[in-house]
C-alpha cells in the first residue's frame, strides 16, 4: 500500500471499539464503548471522531482493515442461527461425546460443556468413506432428498455438513450441498471439507457447526457495516483480519466466519511482532489485556507462534479441554478471562475468583455509573490509585470511586471480612497471578524460559498490570509502544494479505511418496494463493510450507517448516532430519527405532510486509518532568506509595522515570512499580527495566 494512502484499522472488543487512522506518517486514534445491538454504530461514531482529528472527510479513506470479537461472543453466548448438522450414520453424537478426556480428572462432579447443537438438531445419512478416501457405502440421492425436505420443514437457517473422512473425498458432502442449495436457497451451508479439511472428526465437525452457527449473524453484520459506511460516503475496500494474523476479503470472511474467531487478538500479536522487529528482539512475550480478556503469545524470531486448533469459551478455570475446539489456522495464544471488565466473586471455598464473566460496556464496571453493581478489575484498579477518575479514556468517561468501593464491599469485603482497599488488593493479585500462571504454563509447554524474554504490553488495561506481571515472571524488560491502548487496531494495519490452506493426508516416512507430496503441496499453494489474489491482484506472493509430524502411535503432532526447495524436491531423509531436530529441541530427546508419520500438510501464502526501520536505543538519562503525585498501591511492597505522575506526551526522548510512578495518556496508564524504571525511546516506546534504585529527584539533580 502506497505511503500516501489513508488507512483505517477497526477493532471491536467486548468493552471498547478501537479505531486508528493512518494518514502519511501521522496516526489518529479513539476508543468508544461497543454498541452490542448494532456494533456498526460504534464504528461510525469512532470513524467520525478520527476523521475530525485528522482533518479529512470519511470518503477520503482508501482502505479499512477490520477485526472483531463478535464471532467469539456469539459462540460463547450461544446466540447464533437455528442450525442443523448432517453427518454420517452412527456419528450423530460425536460433538457431544467429544474425545472423552477429562480436563479435571479428580473432580467427581465434572460437567462437560454442552455441545453447540442439541441432539434433536443433529441428523444422519447412511454413507461411509474409508480412511483411504475410498467409498465404502454410497450415498443414496433419495435419502438426501428426504432428509433435506425434513430439515426445510423444520425451518433451519443454516446447515452444517460433516461426513467421516470427507477431507480425503468430499463427493458425498458435495452431493448434499447441491440438494440443499436447490431446495433451501436462502439457507447458509457449511461443508467440513471446505471449512476444516483435517483429520479428527470431533474437532472438524465442531468447527463446521460453529461456522454454520455464526454465518448468518456475521454475514448480516458485514452487510450492514458495508451499507452504513456507504451512507457515510466510504466506498473503499473493506478487509477482515483472520485468526492467523493475515487479511482476507470481506466475501471470504462472510463465507468462513469461523476464521474470524480470534481476529482481534491476532492483530495484537502482529502489532507486537512489528515492535519486536524494530528492536531486533527474538524472544518476546506479547501481553494484550483489554476490557474483557487478556491474551498471552510467544513471539520467536519476530514471528508469532501458530497452531491448528484452539479453544473458545473455556468453562473450567481456563483448563485446556474445557472449551469448544476450533480447528483452523490460528496464532497460538493463551486467553484468560481477566480484562478490565472481568467480574469478581467469592466461591464456595471463600476464595476470590475473577472472570470469565465480564461487565463489558453494558453496564460496565461499577465505577462507570451505568448500572453495574458487581466489582470488576477496573474498580479495583481505581481504588488502588492506578486510574485517574477524571482522566479515564481521555476524560470521556468519569469514574466514581464510591460506586467501586460499595461493589467491592458488597461482593468481597462483607463475605471475607475485609475493607474495600484490601478486597481490591486481593482481586488484583488474583488477576495478576492468574495471568502469570498462564504464562508460566504456556512457556513450559513450549520449552521456553521466560526470564530470557522481553514483554511487549498493549491493550487498554495491560500497561496497568504489566509491571507487576514482569515482577512475578522474572522478566527484566518491558516495552509499552505508542498507541498501546489501541494496539490490535494498529496491528491490523501492519498485517499482510494471507491465507493458509491445509489438508489431512496420512503418510509414513517408511512409505514416503515424493510425487504425491510434491503434488499435494503444489495444490495447497495454488489454493492459498488464489485466496490472496482476491484481496490483492498485483502484489508479490510468497508461500510458507509446513507439515505436521509425529512418531507412530503418538496422539499429537508438531509443526515442521520446509523451505520452498524442500517442498519442491521432497525426500524422506530431509523430512526425518527436520523432524528429529525440532522434536529434540522441544522434548530434549528423540525416540530411536520408531517410524514417523505426517498427518497434516499446510501452505500459507502471503504478501510481503513493509520493511521495518530499526530503533536506535536512546542513551540520555535526564529526568522526565513530574506533573504531580498520587498514592498508588504497590502489591510487591504491600502498601500505598507516593508515586510520581508523568504525562507521556511531555516526555522527551531519553528521559527517564523511576518507580513508583504513573505515566498517563488518553488511552491507558503505565504503572511503574518501585522495582522498575523507564526511559522513552525515539519511536515513543516506554522501555521499562529493573530500577537502579535512584529516585526521580536524585535523577533530576544529576
Amino acid at each position: 500500500m502506497k505511503s500516501t494512502a489513508i488507512r483505517m484499522g477497526v477493532d471491536i472488543g467486548g468493552t471498547f471499539t478501537d479505531v486508528v487512522l493512518e494518514k502519511a506518517d501521522q496516526q489518529f486514534s479513539t476508543k468508544v464503548l461497543t454498541t452490542y445491538a448494532a456494533p456498526e454504530d460504534a464504528i461510525i461514531d469512532a470513524m467520525q471522531q478520527v476523521c475530525e482529528k485528522a482533518g479529512i472527510r470519511a470518503e477520503q479513506i482508501d482502505q479499512i482493515i477490520h477485526g472483531t470479537t463478535l464471532a467469539t461472543n456469539a459462540l460463547i453466548e450461544r446466540r447464533g442461527a437455528k442450525t442443523a448438522l448432517i453427518t454420517t450414520e452412527g456419528f450423530r453424537d460425536v460433538i457431544e461425546m467429544r474425545t472423552e478426556s477429562r480436563f479435571e480428572q479428580y473432580d467427581l462432579n465434572l460437567k462437560l460443556p454442552e455441545p453447540l447443537l442439541p441432539r434433536q438438531q443433529r441428523y444422519t445419512l447412511k454413507e461411509r468413506v474409508a480412511a483411504s478416501g475410498d467409498i465404502l457405502i454410497p450415498l443414496e440421492m433419495s435419502d438426501v432428498e428426504s432428509l433435506v425436505a425434513e430439515i426445510k420443514q423444520a425451518g433451519y437457517n443454516s446447515v452444517a455438513v460433516g461426513f467421516l473422512h470427507s477431507y480425503l473425498n468430499d463427493q458425498h458432502e458435495r452431493l448434499v450441498h447441491d440438494v440443499l442449495a436447490r431446495e433451501m436457497p436462502d439457507a447458509m451451508i457449511s461443508l467440513s471439507s471446505e471449512v476444516s479439511p483435517q483429520m479428527r472428526e470431533y474437532e472438524r465437525f465442531n468447527t463446521t457447526v460453529a461456522n454454520a452457527y455464526i454465518k448468518p449473524l456475521m454475514k448480516s453484520y458485514l452487510g450492514r457495516l458495508k451499507d452504513r459506511l456507504s451512507e457515510q460516503g466510504v466506498g473503499c475496500d473493506i478487509f477482515m483480519v483472520h485468526s492467523g494474523g493475515g487479511i482476507i476479503a470481506l466475501e471470504s470472511a462472510a463465507e468462513f466466519p469461523v476464521r474470524l474467531v480470534e481476529s482481534g487478538p491476532a492483530g495484537g500479536a502482529v502489532f507486537a511482532a512489528h515492535i519486536a522487529a524494530r528492536y531486533g528482539l527474538d524472544k518476546v512475550l506479547s501481553f494484550d489485556m483489554g476490557g474483557t480478556t487478556a491474551k498471552i503469545c510467544l513471539i520467536n524470531d519476530q514471528t508469532p507462534q501458530t497452531s491448528r486448533v484452539f479453544e473458545v469459551a473455556r468453562t473450567y478455570r481456563f483448563k485446556k479441554g474445557s472449551g469448544m475446539p476450533i480447528s483452523i489456522p490460528v496464532i497460538d495464544m493463551v486467553e484468560i478471562g481477566a480484562g478490565g471488565g472481568s467480574l469478581a466473586h467469592v466461591d464456595s471455598m471463600r476464595q476470590i475468583r475473577v472472570g470469565p464473566e465480564s461487565a463489558g460496556s453494558e453496564p460496565g464496571p461499577a465505577c462507570y455509573g451505568r448500572g453495574g453493581e458487581r466489582p470488576a478489575v477496573t474498580d479495583a484498579d481505581l481504588l488502588l490509585g492506578k486510574l485517574d477518575p477524571n482522566n479515564f479514556a481521555g476524560g470521556s468517561i468519569q469514574l466514581n470511586a464510591q460506586d467501586s468501593e460499595q461493589a467491592l464491599l458488597k461482593e468481597l469485603g462483607s463475605k471475607l471480612d475485609m475493607d474495600a482497599a484490601t478486597a481490591a488488593y486481593g482481586l488484583v493479585e488474583v488477576v495478576d497471578e492468574n495471568m502469570a500462571n498462564a504464562a508460566r504454563v504456556h512457556a513450559v509447554e513450549n520449552g521456553e524460559d521466560l526470564s530470557e524474554y522481553t514483554m511487549i504490553a498493549f491493550g487498554g488495561a495491560a500497561p496497568l498490570h504489566a509491571g507487576r506481571l514482569c515482577e512475578k515472571l522474572g522478566i527484566d524488560r518491558l516495552l509499552v509502544p505508542t498507541g498501546a491502548g489501541v494496539g490490535s487496531a494498529i496491528g491490523f494495519l501492519r498485517a499482510p494479505f494471507s491465507f493458509e490452506a491445509n489438508r489431512s493426508v496420512y503418510m509414513r516416512l517408511s512409505s514416503f511418496d515424493a510425487e504425491l507430496t510434491k503434488s499435494l503441496l503444489n495444490e495447497l499453494a495454488t489454493e492459498a494463493t488464489q485466496f490472496v489474489r482476491t484481496c490483492d491482484a498485483q502484489a508479490a506472493i510468497s508461500s510458507e510450507y509446513r507439515v505436521y509430524m509425529r512418531y507412530c502411535g503418538q496422539g499429537w503432532e508438531i509443526p515442521i517448516s520446509l523451505t520452498k526447495e524442500q517442498a519442491l524436491a521432497p525426500d524422506a531423509e530431509t523430512f526425518l532430519a527436520l523432524f528429529e531436530h525440532d522434536y529434540s529441541a522441544l522434548f530434549g530427546r528423540t525416540v530411536e527405532g520408531m517410524d514417523v508419520e505426517i498427518t497434516v500438510w499446510s501452505v500459507n501464502a502471503s504478501t510481503p510486509v513493509d520493511d521495518v526501520e530499526p530503533v536506535a536505543v536512546a542513551s540520555d538519562t535526564s529526568a522526565a518532568n513530574i506533573d504531580g503525585e498520587r498514592a498508588i498501591f504497590d502489591p510487591a511492597l504491600g502498601e500505598l506509595t507516593q508515586a510520581s505522575v508523568i504525562l507521556r506526551e511531555d516526555m522527551l526522548n531519553g528521559q527517564t522515570v523511576v518507580g513508583p510512578a504513573a505515566i498517563v495518556e488518553d488511552e491507558t496508564t503505565i504503572i511503574l512499580p518501585a522495582s522498575r524504571q523507564a526511559v522513552k525511546q525515539p519511536d515513543g516506546c516506554i522501555d521499562m527495566t529493573v530500577s537502579e534504585q535512584k529516585s526521580n529527584s536524585e535523577l533530576a539533580a544529576a
